[in-house]
C-alpha cells in the first residue's frame, strides 16, 4: 500500500508575519480602546469630556481598527491559500 507524501510546507514571508502581527495588534487595541469607553462611560464621565485629549484617537480606535484587522485577516488568509495551492502543484 503506497501512502502519497504530503507536501512540504510554503515558506512564511515577510508580509506574512506583518498581516498576522499587524492583524493582532490592531484587534487587541481596538477591544482595549472599546472597553476603556465603556468604563470610562460607567465611571461617570460626560460626553464632552470625550472631546479632548486622547479620547478623540481612542474613540475613533474600535471603529476603523476592527474593520482594518478583519480585512488584513481576509488577504491573509487568500494568500494562504494561493501559496499553498501553487506549493501543492508543484510536489
Amino acid at each position: 500500500m503506497s501512502t502519497r507524501q504530503p507536501a512540504p510546507e510554503p515558506e512564511i514571508r515577510r508580509i506574512d508575519r506583518f498581516l498576522t502581527f499587524g492583524a493582532l495588534t490592531l484587534a487587541a487595541l481596538s477591544v482595549i480602546c472599546f472597553f476603556v469607553i465603556i468604563i470610562a462611560t460607567a465611571v461617570g464621565m460626560k460626553q464632552a469630556d470625550f472631546a479632548h485629549g486622547a479620547w478623540p484617537v481612542v474613540g475613533v480606535f474600535p471603529f476603523w481598527g476592527l474593520p482594518i484587522a478583519f480585512v488584513m485577516i481576509v488577504v491573509l488568509l487568500i494568500m494562504s491559500f494561493v501559496r499553498r495551492g501553487r506549493a501543492a502543484r508543484r510536489s
